[in-house]
């Protein structure tokens, strides 16, 4: 099966879809070609949904295996369909799924996050959470993908921030790209501790990093 797709016939496919350890969420209209292979791939109950009556699914919410995270006020589609809680975080920034990186023990969060909204991410992803940077860059649920058995982050991430990835997440980190050298790999991947998906620009040397990095091979 293919491991490289588009949804809403971009390659960007972490803008519009997330995944979690048993949960993908995608944009209505997407096909079916593409729910399968997200389904099988990822081992996942394939959820359509719309944020606030938006297709960026991915860049607006971000969730682990215990909640959902979306900006405050947010109006979700198909809440009844999701295994987990949907919870709203205080603050001005909105695009939660660019925002927050994190998997089932640890999130880090972009650096001007608010204290109140740090304490709110925590509780309800019952994870360690820290601010931080990837590559200089604050929008960290892009700039890398965190599964519960590896990281795969921007190729520019310095030394202290993959040490800092490290100790946070407890896991092994590596560097990559996605979809032809982009250098914020989460836009272009989807993956959980199962399987993953990419970008249809997702070239073989970078599906095989991917796989390195987060122990499929």
């Amino acid at each position: 099966m293919l491991r490289t797709i588009t949804i809403q016939e971009s390659p960007i496919i972490g803008a519009f879809a997330t995944c979690t350890e048993d949960m993908a969420l995608v944009p209505p209209n997407t096909s079916e070609n593409t729910r399968n292979a997200l389904g099988q791939l990822l081992q996942v109950n394939v959820v359509e949904t719309l944020i606030n009556g938006g297709t960026i699914v991915g860049s607006l919410c971000r969730g682990n295996s215990n909640a959902l995270l979306v900006s405050r006020g947010s109006n979700v589609r198909g809440q009844d369909k999701m295994d987990v809680p949907v919870f709203e975080i205080p603050g001005k920034l909105n695009a939660i799924g660019n925002v927050v990186l994190a998997n089932d023990s640890a999130a880090l969060v972009h650096p001007e996050l608010s204290d109140r909204s740090i304490e709110a991410i925590g509780k309800a992803l019952k994870v360690d959470v820290r601010r931080g940077t990837i590559g200089g860059t604050k929008t960290v649920g892009m700039a890398a993908v965190a599964t519960n058995k590896g990281l795969l982050v921007n190729p520019r991430a310095t030394a202290s921030e993959l040490e800092v990835l490290e100790e946070l997440f407890g896991l092994p980190v590596d560097i990559g790209t996605s979809n032809y050298g982009t250098q914020m790999v989460g836009s272009g991947l989807l993956a959980n501790s199962k399987g993953y998906v990419a970008g249809s620009k997702t070239t073989g040397h970078e599906l095989g990093r991917i796989e390195d990095a987060l122990g499929f091979i």
